[in-house]
């Protein structure tokens, strides 16, 4: 089998050697052949290496990958569930060495059920929360939504003819 590595840290202070001593061992120890994608430093927005290989998985160039911890792989259960769920459903077995979950047996699956009936629980608390704020903003009269754009038209015009400054402006004397 053909295993994608994927460890990751959140700063460059910390070290991947850890995850990698491990997850090598396990590949080596079950015989597969295996890359490593190393993500130095990550933040919410920006994995380069993980995006990267999300590509390559989509295309099928592996058939697992094998991570230290779910928390390594996404920052939220959402975007857990979510990925995890296309990768298994393009054939992609998803590994993880320290909660010694393989979600393509029995119990894995049972574990990722219960996974995502947290993560929609989840969603649904977070959506029920958003719309009791929407409500308690109206009843305030607060305007919501994003501020409207200014034309490019207006914008031109704003700055070929400024605002006039009442304190600049003189009576004239018609006689």
């Amino acid at each position: 089998m053909k295993v994608a590595i994927y460890i990751r840290v959140s700063t460059q202070e910390q070290t991947v050697e850890n995850q990698k001593l491990r997850l090598v061992d396990y590949c080596q120890r079950n015989s597969h052949t295996y890359d490593i994608f190393e993500e130095v430093e990550s933040s919410r927005k920006t994995r380069p290496v993980k995006q990267t290989l999300l590509d390559k998985l989509r295309k099928r160039e592996y058939d697992a990958v094998l991570v230290y911890k779910l928390d390594r792989w996404a920052r939220s259960t959402v975007e857990l569930i979510l990925e995890i769920e296309e990768l298994l459903g393009r054939g992609v077995q998803f590994i993880s060495f320290s909660e010694n979950i393989d979600f393509n047996t029995s119990i894995g699956k049972l574990q990722f059920q219960i996974l995502s009936a947290f993560a929609e629980f989840e969603r649904s608390l977070i959506r029920e929360r958003t719309l009791e704020g929407l409500s308690r903003a109206r009843a305030q009269g607060k305007k919501l939504g994003r501020p409207r754009k200014k034309s490019k038209i207006l914008e031109y015009l704003a700055k070929q003819n400024p605002p006039v400054n009442q304190g600049d402006m003189h009576p004239i004397n018609v006689t």
